[in-house]
């Protein structure tokens, strides 16, 4: 009896023993299989990650070349049109150096012409204009086709000062033409350039103009204006303004 509890005892530690062992090994396996199928979620979630930041990098590498780009292109803007800024005030410069070129020569022929106060090729300077006295003498009509033919006119006196001017080149006793006429409309006297005498300065001598139908041409001597006959031959005066 006593041999048999013992083999019945050794029976069961064995197959506690197995059973342990079983369970033992079971748990390994099962913990083996979760760990299995862990680890692709595990790699499937990393490579997420990394197509990310992939994308991530890819996507501000596009940002930076397209960036650059735009600043290539606003440099390349703005030095084209500076030069072109640049190109602009060059031929200002030069159109003004050019202007002020034919400024400066056309006072220096001007000033060739003439020397202020002094008599050059018969003109003579007063004030912003010179003058030509003739030695000839010629009817009011060609008096000014000689004036005009040189780029003047009878002369329009305009003041005091500009009479005692003619009466001091001319000599006392000479009658000269002026550029002043009512041929257009009797009475009604006007200079060269249209302009009324009614409008401005007059220096008539006494009694003048008698108004005579025949007599619509004006000259100049000592006493003063007069009218006379445009027929008449007298000397002349042509103005020319050099300077305004």
């Amino acid at each position: 009896m006593e041999s048999e509890d013992r083999i019945e005892k050794t029976v069961d530690v064995y197959i506690s023993a197995e059973a342990v062992r079983d369970k033992k090994h079971k748990k390994d396996t099962e913990d083996f299989n979760t760990s299995k199928t862990q680890t692709p979620q595990h790699t499937e979630s990393d490579s997420v990650r990394i197509r990310s930041s992939r994308a991530a990098l890819v996507c501000l590498g596009l940002l930076c070349v397209l960036l650059l780009t735009a600043v290539i292109v606003l440099c390349v803007y703005i030095h084209t049109k500076s030069t072109n800024y640049t190109e602009e005030r060059d031929q200002l410069i030069i159109q003004n150096g050019n202007l002020t070129k034919e400024r400066d020569q056309l006072k220096s022929e001007k000033n060739k012409q003439i020397c202020f106060g002094k008599v050059v090729d018969g003109w003579t300077n007063y004030q912003y204009s010179v003058y030509f006295i003739s030695s000839e003498k010629k009817n009011w009509t060609e008096s000014r086709r000689y004036c005009r033919d040189r780029g003047a006119d009878l002369i329009i006196i305009n003041s005091n000062e500009e009479q005692n001017f003619v009466k001091n080149i001319t000599s006392s006793a000479d009658l000269v033409w002026i550029g002043l006429t009512d041929s257009d409309v009797e009475g009604t006297w006007k200079w060269v350039d249209g302009t009324k005498v009614t409008s401005g300065f007059r220096f008539w001598r006494y009694g003048e103009p008698y108004g005579y139908t025949n007599e619509n041409c004006a000259l100049t001597y000592s006493p003063g204006w007069a009218d006379y006959p445009c027929n008449d031959h007298h000397k002349w005066i042509c103005e020319k303004t050099i300077f305004k």
